[in-house]
């Protein structure tokens, strides 16, 4: 059987062996390559139907794919545009995923998230299993951990966070169906993601939700997230938070922690134009079409960003100095 073949065959019979500790983050597994490392791309705000470049960063994506040998690809919500799926049946799902992310290193499994868009149509549709059956490397839950044993990545539901979401119902539409009341869906789902990193032992703790909540870019900060979440990422020593929601590339280092904020929202549609600095650390800001790559050891991580033409923006390593410590006893 092909190599690629054979891993995904490989996830989708680990995908059977989801537990559920807590009761919003179920745990998934995905092994590590077998030297312990693991390669990904990032890409968030994407589903066009090919359009506003869609293709061409999707064409680049197998190209780094294949060179990185990558295990899976996260998606960091806003998947189909302008309002997500109508039902399981809308074409839409095939013809801005199946029929766009064609090449042979992007056949793996797809790990998502929802993001606001998403909201605005059947947000059932994106997490129902019937998807897969279409095209068995989707897989889209509100909130879940991957356990890929050097690294846990902990995708989070943000857009219920967001207030403004859910005023003038009448007029702004979201599917709230299994998240309402919001205030009870926001307090269980933070207890679990609290628990969940306690219990994280991972060398690598990677938090993925589609909203900023470090931004110098349209949407900016996040007030919600940085209010109840930011403390928690930090607490328990969170190294990366990935997100999209911003339709650029960017890169902020925390001021008071070794967080890092990396924001992949250019699958598509970009170059808004805006460009609002802040007081944080901007290490990098790209206001058009790209993606991100992360490769994984248990010594180092080594992010890159790349363009619509596939050239590397931005890259800089981040090391784990006790293993290093460990190594040389």
């Amino acid at each position: 059987m092909p190599t690629m073949a054979l891993r995904l065959l490989t996830t989708v019979l680990y995908l059977s062996l989801i537990s559920s500790a807590t009761a919003e983050f179920q745990r998934i597994l995905h092994l590590p390559k077998p030297n312990a490392s693991l390669t990904l791309l990032a890409i968030g705000d994407w589903g066009r139907n090919g359009t506003f470049n869609q293709s061409q960063v999707a064409h680049q994506m197998g190209k780094i794919g294949e060179e990185l040998n990558i295990d899976f690809v996260v998606s960091v919500g806003d998947n189909f545009y302008e309002s997500g799926l109508t039902d399981v049946e809308d074409k839409s799902f095939e013809d801005s995923f199946t029929k766009i992310y064609t090449a042979r290193s992007l056949q793996t499994q797809w790990y998502s998230v929802l993001g606001n868009h998403d909201y605005r149509g059947n947000a059932m549709a994106q997490l129902d299993p019937i998807l897969r059956s279409i095209d068995s490397r989707w897989f889209c839950k509100r909130s879940f951990m991957v356990d890929a044993e050097i690294a846990h990545f902990f995708f989070l539901d943000t857009t219920p966070f967001v207030k403004k979401y859910w005023k003038n119902p009448k007029t702004n539409h979201y599917d709230w169906r299994e998240v309402a009341p919001r205030k009870k869906y926001i307090s269980n789902l933070l207890k679990d993601m609290e628990s969940s990193l306690a219990e994280s032992t991972a060398t690598w703790k990677i938090v993925i939700g589609h909203h900023t909540i470090r931004s110098v870019s349209e949407h900016g900060e996040t007030p919600e997230l940085v209010e109840l979440l930011l403390p928690m990422l930090i607490n328990y020593g969170v190294d990366l938070y990935i997100n999209g929601h911003d339709h650029c590339l960017q890169h902020i280092s925390s001021t008071d922690s070794p967080l890092h904020f990396l924001t992949s929202g250019g699958g598509s549609k970009a170059w808004r134009g805006i460009f609002m600095p802040t007081t944080e650390n901007l290490q990098f800001y790209y206001d058009g079409q790209g993606f991100v790559s992360l490769e994984l050891t248990l010594a180092e991580a080594n992010i890159k960003f790349y363009d619509v033409y596939g050239s590397v923006l931005h890259k800089w390593r981040i090391t784990k100095e006790f293993y290093h410590y460990n190594m040389r006893r």
